[in-house]
């Protein structure tokens, strides 16, 4: 790696190379891995430029305004602050979405739920799906513009996260297609005469044990919404209360499709043989081999 001399905050004057450089440098000390390629959407970010142009146009003069927008975003990475938040977005499913403080950030294994949920429900099906813990409604929209025939609901605790996942829904031309409803898993059901009627309940709920969060990297464990990550002192309370208000609204042969922490199946397989009305389908694992998905199927009228 080549050194790089500091430039001095107080400098009004720099190309667009030296600012790449020392953005490059200023992440790698902070322990950043991705270090180049974040300083170059950062810039990029920013100044607007295309990415070819970040190549093309390294000696082009940058003017004070630009440079201090910059470095007050990498100033922001440096305190490991996440570059979803920074930048405002994550892609899910081939769709940008917003993100905020507001949200959990959506992650690459989680569209494994979208996929698990397609794959019951044809294209054609008018089926009623709800999305609980929908955060920035990633799934329910994704989802939505997957299946155009389905009724979608979503559900979370969090008004602030619905403001964005509203945002989003219009964003993608989904709002209208999705019911928002506020409050704690299934509580905002029990009016929506859905009992018995419900095809597939899908959510990544938090599933972080209360032991765990100490050991999460800076970026989760300061920034994003505690909330949004940590069940308990098991990790799986929430899936075990999602399951037994499931049960109610499940039509028979309807699934519940969860998103689970590595080495937990054993223990929702557990759960669910001591619920009644319910049948362990199937485990998921994501592409690093881990458990990531759980398949529950309701059985019995």
């Amino acid at each position: 790696m080549d050194a790089v001399a500091p430039i001095p905050q107080s400098t009004s004057q720099a190309t667009l190379g030296e600012l790449i450089a020392e953005a490059r440098r200023l992440l790698e000390q902070a322990g950043i891995e991705s270090a180049e390629q974040e300083a170059l959407w950062i810039v990029e970010h920013v100044l607007r430029l295309p990415s070819h142009h970040v190549i093309t146009d390294r000696d082009r003069l940058l003017s004070s305004s630009e440079l201090a927008a910059t470095r007050g975003l990498i100033a922001r990475r440096v305190g490991r602050e996440p570059l979803q938040y920074i930048l405002g977005t994550q892609e899910f499913c081939g769709l940008e979405f917003e993100v905020s403080p507001a949200v959990l950030i959506p992650r690459p294994e989680t569209e494994l739920l979208v996929e698990y949920v397609t794959q019951r429900i044809s294209a054609e099906r008018q089926a009623t799906i709800v999305d609980v813990c929908t955060g920035s409604g990633c799934i329910a929209v994704a989802i939505a513009r997957l299946r155009p025939h389905a009724r979608v609901m979503a559900i979370d605790l969090s008004g602030s996260s619905l403001h964005v996942a509203r945002r989003n829904a219009t964003r993608h031309g989904v709002g209208e297609r999705i019911t928002w409803l506020e409050g704690d898993l299934l509580g905002p059901l029990a009016e929506q005469g859905l009992e018995g009627l419900v095809d597939v309940i899908v959510s990544n709920p938090p599933y972080i044990a209360e032991a765990e969060w100490a050991t999460l990297q800076p970026e989760v464990k300061l920034f994003e919404p505690r909330g949004a990550l940590v069940a308990g002192a098991q990790g799986t309370e929430l899936h075990e209360r999602l399951l037994q208000e499931a049960v109610r609204y499940l039509a028979p042969g309807g699934v519940v499709i969860l998103e689970i922490g590595a080495g937990q199946a054993r223990g929702l397989r557990r759960i669910v043989e001591q619920l009644p009305g319910y049948k362990f389908h199937r485990l998921v694992y994501d592409e690093a081999g881990l458990e990531r998905v759980v398949i529950v199927e309701r059985v019995g009228a």
